[in-house]
């Protein structure tokens, strides 16, 4: 594998800070990835933003098949050049932003593994649509700035709980894979990175219909943070007023000046179902 540096140098080009691009440049931090996700001859990868290749290639060497969607148009000669020298035929990149990409397409009838080093600004969006085709992703393992991956893993009752962490820790067992050093990147950022593991299930009894206002409930709930949850539910998409709110929490057996951080899911999925009755009468 060529040094990323050393690679955009060759085509005069740069990491763009707008796309959040530091590219892994240490190839045993991304063999230790690939051993640790299992993958097999077996195995339908998702390369969420290959980069220059430091994760694609070994993922190539293990995987049945590598789709890699890469967003930055620039840099896929680059990656197409490091596949051909290492002789990897089993590698198709799709030039595209991954939130506007078909994931159930490129499944097929196959459940995905999806992998990626994930740019910050797009990570919470990336999760949510993850979330929301899991029907097609049976794990991933993924790459974080590390004060993101600590919100994710957050449990209820403190700050760093949030609505994210809600979402993806209701359709998902969440574990922690790795930290990784700043100087493993190129250009170095100024923060750790983490991979985290997502085992994703599917929730019996819950329907698309349903689960879409199980995240608004959600997202509602988080909207005013510091306020009731009576208070932070009134308005916004679920449109209720004040009473209706209270009402919703009495059925779900919910403290009305409780706070959206100290519930658990089990009482997300619970006051969701409270407002789902609601609306059907």
């Amino acid at each position: 594998m060529t040094h990323p540096g050393e690679l955009l140098k060759s085509r005069n080009l740069y990491a763009g800070k707008e796309m959040g691009q530091n590219f892994l440049s240490d190839p045993g931090t991304a063999q230790m990835i690939v051993d640790q996700a299992g993958i097999t001859g077996d195995t339908l990868v998702l390369e969420v933003g290959p980069g220059l290749g430091a994760l694609t290639l070994p993922l190539a060497r293990a995987a049945g098949k590598v789709v890699a969607v890469e967003k930055d148009r620039r840099i896929i000669p680059l990656l197409e050049g490091e596949l051909a020298d290492a002789g990897l035929t089993n590698v198709t990149i799709i030039n595209q932003n991954i939130l506007k990409t078909d994931i159930r397409e490129i499944a097929g009838d196959s459940r995905l593994v999806v992998m990626g080093n994930l740019p910050y600004n797009i990570s919470s969006q990336i999760l949510f649509k993850l979330v929301k085709t899991r029907s097609v992703v049976e794990k991933a393992f993924l790459m974080f700035q590390k004060e993101l991956a600590v919100r994710l893993k957050a449990e209820p009752g403190g700050r760093d709980y949030s609505r994210l962490s809600a979402v993806v820790q209701y359709a998902a067992r969440i574990s922690h894979m790795a930290n990784i050093r700043p100087n493993s990147f190129f250009p170095r950022p100024d923060v750790d990175s983490t991979v985290l593991r997502f085992d994703f299930f599917e929730t019996p009894g819950m329907n698309e219909e349903r689960e879409d206002l199980l995240f608004a409930v959600i997202k509602a709930a988080f909207s005013k943070r510091r306020k009731t949850l009576k208070n932070s539910m009134t308005g916004g998409d679920l449109g209720f007023k004040k009473s209706e709110a209270g009402q919703a929490l009495e059925r779900a057996g919910i403290d009305p000046v409780r706070r959206a951080e100290t519930l658990t899911i089990e009482e997300f999925v619970t006051l969701a179902g409270a407002v789902w009755e609601m609306k059907k009468e």
